[in-house]
């Protein structure tokens, strides 16, 4: 008998999960964001300036959105420790002949609050490479987890996590 009864509470609770899922898919990015407007302004400005400097190569803009203790965990590429390291891709990246352009898709933009501390920024974005001639071509769309911490001197970015890289 007990075990009729697990086995309902399993079925019940997949069903609900998976009704829940699609609902949530339904959402605006707004209804999902649990962050007051303030903070999703800010965070999706500090995104926007971040990857301003990431898609023009510029390395003194984008040192400045990084912690010094940064992790970069990437699905492929595996674990970054340290600004220091960061930078180091960062310019190995700048130096290709197929350089990264990234856009965020705004409308998969979440923002969480994190109390004392900053902000979750969870979202979707698109690379393309593009060459020395100008051609551009999509590379993908990936999913990230961005952890924010605020500082005195504004938005840094402390732990970074890039996956769904097929």
């Amino acid at each position: 008998m007990k075990i009729q009864h697990l086995r309902l509470f399993f079925i019940i609770n997949f069903f609900s999960a998976a009704i829940f899922a699609q609902q949530a898919d339904k959402l605006k990015p707004a209804e999902r964001s649990k962050a007051p407007d303030e903070l999703y302004n800010e965070i999706f400005s500090a995104d926007r300036s971040l990857f301003d400097a990431f898609n023009h190569c510029d390395t003194l803009s984008y040192r400045k959105f990084f912690t010094d203790d940064l992790e970069f965990y990437h699905d492929k590429g595996g674990l970054t420790v340290s600004l220091k390291n960061e930078l180091q891709s960062f310019t190995d990246n700048c130096k290709t002949d197929l350089h990264l352009r990234r856009e965020l898709i705004k409308s998969s933009l979440e923002v969480y609050p994190i109390k004392e501390y900053g902000a979750i920024e969870i979202g979707m974005h698109r690379f393309y490479h593009r060459t020395k001639e100008g051609t551009e071509k999509l590379g993908g769309t990936y999913k990230f987890i961005h952890v924010w911490q605020k500082k005195n001197e504004g938005w840094k970015l402390s732990r970074i996590i890039s996956y769904g890289h097929d």
